[in-house]
């Protein structure tokens, strides 16, 4: 039972870190306005233009970095902090996800495997969620049965997670590039965008650390033949 804990701990801390991390310097360069005046739903069009792209809507959205692109539907969606913002974090972020848009265009490999991985990810979380209750309050599963579904769980979150790394560190670097080639941020300005942007990679990070913190935890068992609570 005390490895279960200092894992939760370990892994939770390891996510309250990355998350404080990126709100931190995301409201330090939120202050710091872009000296192209270009606010971060002018970017994003400017972009997509520039991309060769015409058939993905910018919207706006409510709350804090709840910005992402919408493959589906084809939709790119802007927090009204990144989607009104001229600052240098607002112009960072409306890159970022119009990285993600020029992927879909390109058909980049990385970001395919993903889509096609969503649904299966899906279940798997919810596998590794109620799994652990039902075995605790029912007793209808043996300890290795358990350990070998909640490995195969955790594993597909890992994969899952494990293939979000290069899309989003891909996704920054053509954000970082295309905001220079075209002049929103100068030379002396990129400073605050590749902070902004690096510290969002970490939460990708820490997710895919954790993910293999647990895929790992279930699986000793298979190879000792002992359950977790031995």
């Amino acid at each position: 039972m005390f490895i279960p804990i200092l894992l939760l701990l370990g892994t939770l801390g390891l996510s309250l870190l990355a998350s404080w991390r990126v709100k931190k310097v995301y409201r330090q360069y939120a202050s710091v306005p872009a000296r192209s005046g270009a606010t971060g739903a002018q970017t994003a069009s400017a972009i997509l233009r520039d991309a060769g792209i015409y058939d993905v809507e910018i919207v706006e959205q409510d709350g804090m970095l709840s910005d992402h692109y919408d493959p589906r539907h084809k939709r790119l969606v802007l927090s009204s902090m990144n989607y009104h913002g001229r600052s240098l974090a607002a112009l960072g972020v409306a890159a970022h996800e119009c990285g993600h848009a020029i992927q879909h265009q390109m058909a980049y490999a990385p970001l395919h495997w993903r889509m096609a991985a969503v649904g299966i990810t899906g279940i798997a979380s919810q596998v590794a969620m109620w799994l652990p209750l039902i075995g605790m309050f029912t007793g209808l599963l043996a300890p290795l049965t358990g350990a070998l579904i909640m490995a195969v769980a955790w594993g597909i979150i890992m994969v899952f997670n494990l293939i979000t790394l290069p899309v989003e560190f891909d996704a920054s670097r053509r954000a970082k590039l295309v905001l220079g080639n075209m002049g929103f941020i100068r030379d002396d300005e990129m400073h605050g965008v590749r902070k902004t942007l690096d510290a969002a990679a970490w939460t990708y990070v820490a997710a895919f650390v954790t993910t293999l913190v647990y895929f790992i935890y279930h699986l000793l068992p298979l190879f000792t033949g002992r359950s977790q609570d031995e």
